[in-house]
C-alpha cells in the first residue's frame, strides 16, 4: 500500500504552465518541476523564459520553455502541440498568464478591457480547451485555473473593475468545465489568491497597507512559494475527488 504522501507525488507527469517565467507563474512551474513532473513553461517573451529555466535546472528540474501568445488561436495550437512533441504528453495544464490594470470604471477604455479578458478569459478557455482536448484522448487530466480574491471582492483602494469582473468569469468558468470534462476523467479547479508580493504586486508599498495588509487577519501578505503547494496539490492525485472548487489562499482576507 502506498502512504498518504505518494499522491502528492508528480513523479512521471507532465505540466504546461502559461505565464511561468516569473512571479507566481514561475513559482508553481518551480513546485510542479520539484514535485516531479517535467514541466513546460508558455511566455511571449524567450529572454525572460531561459532566464527561469536556467535556474530551475541549475537546481536539478526538468524544465523546459517556449514562446507562445496564447490570445492567438493558432499559438495555443502550437503551443500544445510542441508541448506534447517534445514532453510526450500533457497530464497538467496551469492556466496562469494574467494582466491587470488599475483604472476607475469611468475612464476604462474598450481595448483594455478587451485585453484583460482576451488573456484572462478567453485565452485561459482556449488553452483549456486545447489541453483537454489531448486529454481527454488520453483518459484525464488536471486542470488548474488561477483566479484571484477580487472574483470575491472589490479591491481596495484601487479600483480595477475589468480585472474584477475577468476572475469572477475565470471562478465560473472552472465550475463549468468541470461539470462537463468530470466523465472524461479531466478535473478543473482553481486557486483563488489573495496578496502575494509580485511584479505585478506592489504590497509592500505603504500606500496599500491599511487595506491591503491590515485588513487581512494574518497581518501580512505572501510570496509566491506560498501559493505553489496548493497548485501542486490540486494536480495531483491527492485532490483526485476534487473538481469544481476554488481554493482560497488569502491570509484570512475574505473572511471579514
Amino acid at each position: 500500500m502506498s502512504g498518504v504522501l505518494d499522491g502528492f507525488s508528480l513523479a512521471g507527469r507532465t505540466a504546461l504552465v502559461t505565464g511561468g517565467n516569473r512571479g507566481l507563474g514561475e513559482a508553481f512551474a518551480r513546485g510542479l518541476a520539484e514535485a516531479g513532473a517535467r514541466v513546460m513553461i508558455a511566455s511571449r517573451n524567450a529572454e525572460q523564459n531561459e532566464v527561469a529555466i536556467a535556474k530551475m535546472r541549475a537546481d536539478g528540474l526538468q524544465v523546459e520553455s517556449l514562446v507562445a501568445d496564447i490570445t492567438v488561436d493558432a499559438d495555443v495550437e502550437r503551443m500544445v502541440e510542441e508541448t506534447v512533441e517534445r514532453l510526450g504528453s500533457i497530464d497538467v495544464l496551469v492556466n496562469n498568464a494574467g494582466i491587470c490594470y488599475h483604472r476607475d470604471a469611468w475612464d476604462v477604455p474598450d481595448d483594455e478591457w478587451d485585453d484583460v479578458f482576451n488573456l484572462n478569459v478567453r485565452a485561459l478557455f482556449k488553452c483549456s480547451r486545447a489541453v483537454g482536448t489531448h486529454m481527454r484522448t488520453r483518459g484525464g487530466g488536471s486542470i488548474v485555473n488561477i483566479g484571484s480574491i477580487s472574483a470575491m471582492i472589490v479591491n481596495r483602494p484601487q479600483n480595477q473593475a475589468a480585472y474584477n469582473a475577468s476572475k469572477a468569469a475565470v471562478h465560473q468558468l472552472t465550475k463549468s468545465l468541470a461539470a462537463e470534462w468530470a466523465p472524461d476523467g479531466i478535473r478543473v479547479n482553481a486557486v483563488s489568491p489573495g496578496y502575494v508580493k509580485t511584479e505585478m504586486a506592489p504590497v509592500d508599498e505603504p500606500q496599500f497597507r491599511r487595506q491591503w495588509i491590515e485588513d487581512a487577519p494574518q497581518q501580512r501578505y505572501a510570496v509566491p512559494s506560498e501559493i505553489a503547494g496548493s497548485v501542486v496539490f490540486l494536480a495531483s492525485d491527492a485532490a483526485a475527488f476534487i473538481t469544481g472548487s476554488v481554493l482560497v489562499i488569502d491570509g484570512g482576507y475574505t473572511v471579514y
